[in-house]
């Protein structure tokens, strides 16, 4: 048997830690004496105590480290697999905030169409031509083939572009409420710095907005897929399991992460891209904005995805609902947001796949094209 000072120096656990791990029953000591309560370990613990510390290096909670020592050693690495994915992504969301934060603080943004006053060559030569971008969009919302009503609501205004999906017995009310309290974005300036305040204000509106028509129920709500234009950026927000795309030099990307339990058990590895196409809770969200609560007691606001895009001509963007992207595949995505250039075309010719593949669900997009012009 080993003291508690000899097991501390060999596993590398403070004798405070190990006396709390003990009152835990995290790690419990071979013997403790009745009379002095001195606690004594024996030599095989050493393993158990060293993959506590492992363990807590990691970051990982006491209650889960409980549950992995429980378990075999296949079953605990897929544990630890699955926390430390986790753990990645959050830190990804969070490297993205501060990404943001680094972006507006060390740049300015033009309005939407606007030139660059404060460059000195534009001051001088009024009738120089000054190339600058804008966004040509387009969307469309379609029941489908298969739902009695559409509970999608798809915009594209003059800053703003949003898909949201409504669920529940109010999913019509909850997708429109949510995209309602982003429109006066559409009129608001953009000075350097005050889009995330804008954001937020946008986001906690269209929260507050998604309650109010919900009522005390979570089973009531929406996703929300946004992207704001600065004149030079997108400033996009995302929650759920609508999508955003971007097509650039040839290329489709999608740049958004659904929120959803397939997803993140994908990201932990414990599905396959072909199991999660057919899994039983490919549908089942794991954010969104709901009810949640009666409003003396309102439940806390899930975190979006934000990240800024910065734009560049011939660039194209594509929003949509589930209903789209669960049925038409990536490369038939692409496809048709290369061969087809008239947005409005485009997204007839996408709402039409979803429906050819059975339309089993609303469908709604919006195309948006990055082009430039020039003015003196």
């Amino acid at each position: 048997m080993m003291t508690i000072g000899a097991f501390s120096k060999a596993c590398r656990l403070s004798p405070k830690a190990l006396r709390l791990y003990d009152e835990l029953e995290l790690l419990r000591p071979a013997r403790v004496d009745p009379e002095t309560g001195y606690r004594y370990y024996a030599p095989e613990q050493l393993e158990q105590a060293r993959l506590v510390a492992w363990l807590r290096r990691l970051g990982m909670p006491l209650a889960e480290i409980r549950e992995v020592r429980a378990l075999g050693p296949a079953d605990a690495a897929r544990e630890i697999r699955a926390f430390w994915s986790r753990v990645e992504a959050e830190t990804a969301s969070r490297r993205d905030l501060a990404s943001f934060l680094v972006d507006h603080l060390t740049r300015p943004l033009a309005g939407p169409c606007q030139s660059d006053s404060s460059d000195p060559s534009n001051r001088s030569d009024p009738s120089k031509e000054t190339t600058m971008l804008e966004l040509r969009c387009a969307t469309l919302s379609d029941t489908g083939r298969v739902r009695p009503a559409n509970q999608d609501t798809a915009y594209a205004g003059a800053r703003v572009l949003a898909v949201a999906d409504g669920f529940g017995s109010g999913g019509a009310p909850a997708s429109g409420a949510a995209v309602e309290a982003f429109k006066f974005l559409d009129d608001e300036p953009l000075p350097a710095g005050s889009v995330l305040n804008l954001l937020e204000d946008a986001v906690q509106g269209a929260t507050e907005a998604v309650r109010e028509v919900a009522g005390p129920t979570d089973e009531v709500g929406t996703t929300l897929t946004a992207m704001v234009w600065t004149g030079s950026q997108l400033a996009l927000v995302h929650i759920g399991d609508s999508r955003a795309y971007l097509l650039r030099d040839g290329g489709l990307f999608r740049i958004t992460h659904d929120h959803t339990v397939v997803q993140s058990m994908l990201d932990e590895g414990r599905l396959t891209p072909e199991e999660a196409t057919v899994h039983p809770q490919r549908a089942l969200l794991l954010k969104a904005l709901t009810g949640g609560g009666p409003a003396s007691a309102p439940a806390a606001a899930p975190a979006p995805d934000v990240r800024l895009h910065d734009a560049r001509a011939g660039d194209r963007y594509l929003l949509c609902s589930d209903g789209l992207s669960a049925v038409v595949s990536e490369d038939a995505l692409r496809e048709t947001l290369t061969t087809v250039p008239d947005p409005a075309e485009a997204v007839r010719t996408l709402v039409a796949g979803a429906n050819a593949s059975g339309g089993p669900d609303n469908v709604s997009c919006v195309v948006a094209d990055v082009v430039s012009t020039t003015a003196r």
